[in-house]
């Protein structure tokens, strides 16, 4: 048996032995109280936590924190197979089986006759299978609206939004160049200075939901993720936070205004000289 057959034996092995410890843990005979009440929907949070854990992990680099955060969302997958096949609806199986045959059928130029020479083909012939699959008529490919709706009810508000716009653009729904966009952000944010100003907060909301999109674009146009802009952001901001209370040596809200962006200057200062 080759070395290769060997590493697949022994993944299958271990992959065996968590849908072994997931069944166990759900068993009714000597079963985790915790596990056995859980449902699908209860575990939908855990699902995107370790979702998002995931991605933590891999922009760290850390290999180890990658490795176990991975488990734990697996993990999930296996709890919500295993709930499934007790209910008799899937199993695990048909899990493994599906994502498969998807695999397959969406990558005719490595499985079948169709050739694609660039990623831009590639995807353009996953977006006609995929088409193809959910039985959309022509008539109804034709309705961007029809295919974006599901966006906003599926992913998180940035990562919705630059799905809408990466779509609209393919279809022309698009700026001449990037000097466009920037001349809707202007606009935009001065509209929503006039709502803050002027008008009720629902207008306020929508004006600024607005400027959120143009930014949106605008980092599409740039080719910058906005999630992970503002997932840095916010631990920047926590480190340097962390470090104006080493500095302050005393609550915060002892410190006047300017003290405290002496001290967030004097932070960053430092932060920068230790990377």
């Amino acid at each position: 048996m080759s070395n290769q057959n060997n590493a697949n034996t022994a993944t299958l092995d271990a992959l065996q032995q968590l849908i072994d410890v997931v069944a166990q843990l759900r068993s009714p005979d000597g079963g985790c109280p915790w596990d056995l009440a859980q449902t699908q929907a209860t575990l939908t949070p855990y699902v995107i936590e370790e979702a998002y854990e995931v991605v933590e992990a891999i922009t760290s680099g850390d290999q180890n924190a990658i490795a176990e955060e991975l488990g734990d969302l697996l993990l999930q997958v296996i709890l919500q197979a295993q709930i499934a096949a007790e209910e008799n609806k899937f199993s695990l199986k048909e899990v493994a089986e599906g994502i498969s045959q998807k695999l397959i059928r969406r990558h005719p130029h490595v499985f079948g006759e169709v050739e694609a020479t660039s990623i831009e083909q590639v995807k353009q012939n996953w977006e006609q299978i995929k088409e193809a699959e959910k039985g959309e008529s022509a008539d109804k490919s034709a309705q961007l609206s029809s295919k974006l709706r599901r966006y906003p009810r599926t992913f998180p508000p940035l990562l919705a939004g630059m799905k809408i716009s990466q779509k609209a653009a393919l279809a022309g729904f698009e700026w001449e160049n990037v000097d466009g966009v920037w001349d809707k952000f202007a606009e935009e944010l001065g509209e929503f200075k006039q709502a803050i100003a002027q008008e009720s907060l629902e207008r306020q909301q929508e004006e600024l939901g607005d400027l959120l999109f143009v930014l949106v674009n605008l980092a599409r146009w740039y080719k910058i993720d906005p999630s992970q802009a503002l997932q840095g952001t916010n631990q920047r901001f926590i480190q340097r936070l962390s470090q104006v209370e080493t500095l302050a040596g005393r609550p915060l809200a002892d410190y006047a205004l300017e003290e405290l962006e002496t001290l967030w200057q004097q932070a960053k200062a430092k932060i920068a000289e230790n990377t």
